[in-house]
């Protein structure tokens, strides 16, 4: 599999495609670590639950390669996250109880409407945001998992899967204004839970 490693994915993939089943070996490879860790944060680090999300994942992806369902798009790994997000979103979620903000409003068409505080420059990095990056793991990992859904997994993209809002939006079905909206509002509870803790949290 080595001579296999330093190949991009779509190639793997088109190599899989063929049958060679060495080329999925390295898929897996290039993209387990980051696959599992996004499963594991977003199942509150049940690693039961992870496991089997994960097997379920690679399991839905080889199908699909396999019935041609693919399309090449040289945003595997993406691809990868989307099927892994469609499985837990599937599973039962437990009921936090944590009382957090919210700001997103449903209007009469059922569809989600953003307050005045979103705004374009969130998309760049500035102290608040990284207040998330320099606190301890276990801290964050902690208070990530209080945070109500949405807001969850925009925190875990950006921050542990380095994802740019852009893709977020995309993988999660939103525009970029709400995958923004969610993250100020993520760090707006992320930051009332430390002070609930005397937890200290960069300015």
């Amino acid at each position: 599999m080595e001579k296999f490693s330093s190949l991009p994915d779509e190639q793997l993939v088109s190599m899989y495609k063929e049958g060679n089943n060495e080329a999925f070996d390295a898929l897996l490879a290039h993209n387990q670590d980051r696959v599992f860790q996004y499963i594991s944060f977003m199942v509150g680090g049940n690693e039961d639950v992870a496991n089997d999300v994960f097997q379920d994942t690679f399991v839905k992806a080889i199908m699909a390669i396999r019935d041609g369902h693919y399309q090449e798009s040289g945003q595997f790994g993406a691809w990868l996250l989307r099927i892994a997000r469609n499985i837990i979103l599937d599973q039962e979620r437990s009921t936090r109880s944590f009382r957090t903000t919210s700001n997103e409003l449903t209007g009469q068409d059922g569809e989600t409407k953003m307050d005045l505080l979103n705004n374009q420059a969130l998309s760049e990095p500035n102290a608040e945001m990284k207040m998330v990056c320099e606190q301890s793991l276990s801290d964050v990992r902690m208070m990530v998992d209080l945070l109500p859904e949405p807001q969850r997994e925009v925190v875990i993209l950006r921050f542990f899967q380095d994802m740019p809002f852009k893709d977020i939006a995309s993988l999660t079905n939103v525009s970029i204004n709400t995958a923004l909206g969610r993250m100020r509002y993520a760090l707006i509870n992320l930051r009332r839970m430390a002070q609930h803790r005397n937890l200290y949290l960069a300015d």
